[in-house]
């Protein structure tokens, strides 16, 4: 019998491993995908993440796709469609985050040439490769995820606390918290060592050295399941 592969600890469930064996963590500079990832964190606050990457096809069905500019269209109607939509959560306010992160997403589109110049900046174009031996070791939150979170709060997005923004940071790999342990981790740190085009003249800024005390939010902290 061959031996069990070794992975993070939170993919336990079919659409987890699948989510964790192919995405998470691989550098993402595309940005429709970005727009979706902002969607889904937001979604999953108070949530476990299993249960977003279930309603994942019915959130791209009802959220166009994840347009940004077709959801910034998003009027009264589309808001009562939505939260008559049991395939999504039906949070008012994070649907009206949605569509008010799509505007401010657009904006930052139009300052910066993409989302992914502007998100990149952050850790000076290239992943930060962190090498954790432990789950709990992996931070809720960092210095970059709190300067992120203030200058989306600044521009008018929604559900974009530290710990959101760093769970997001992980997802579209700005950051490999893979643990070393985990047989993606060497091939996410590869995926990683090119710098991105769009932010090559950006500064890097600097992350602590010391690991944050917070916790994982909700379902996910009991799981050791990603921010």
């Amino acid at each position: 019998m061959s031996p069990e592969i070794a992975r993070c600890r939170w993919a336990r469930e079919p659409l987890d491993v699948a989510y964790h064996d192919r995405e998470w963590g691989v550098p993402v500079r595309d940005d429709r995908v970005l727009f979706e990832f902002l969607i889904l964190e937001g979604a999953q606050a108070g949530l476990s993440w299993s249960t977003i990457l279930r309603k994942r096809p019915a959130y791209r069905r009802a959220f166009a796709a994840f347009d940004p500019r077709r959801v910034a269209r998003f009027g009264p109607a589309d808001v009562r469609r939505l939260l008559a939509d049991d395939g999504i959560v039906r949070n008012r306010a994070k649907i009206a985050a949605s569509i008010a992160n799509a505007r401010a997403f657009l904006a930052v589109q139009a300052e910066h040439g993409s989302f992914a110049a502007y998100l990149w900046r952050f850790v000076g174009g290239r992943p930060r490769q962190n090498r954790w031996r432990r789950p709990a070791a992996v931070p809720a939150e960092t210095e970059i995820s709190r300067a992120l979170s203030d200058d989306l709060k600044r521009r008018g997005f929604r559900f974009v606390g530290p710990t959101i923004c760093y769970a997001f940071m992980q997802a579209v790999g700005l950051v490999n918290d893979h643990t070393l342990d985990c047989f993606r981790y060497r091939a996410v740190a590869r995926l990683g060592g090119q710098r991105a085009r769009s932010s090559s003249s950006a500064a890097p800024i600097s992350r602590p050295r010391s690991a944050i005390t917070r916790r994982p939010v909700s379902a996910r902290a009991a799981a050791g399941q990603p921010k």
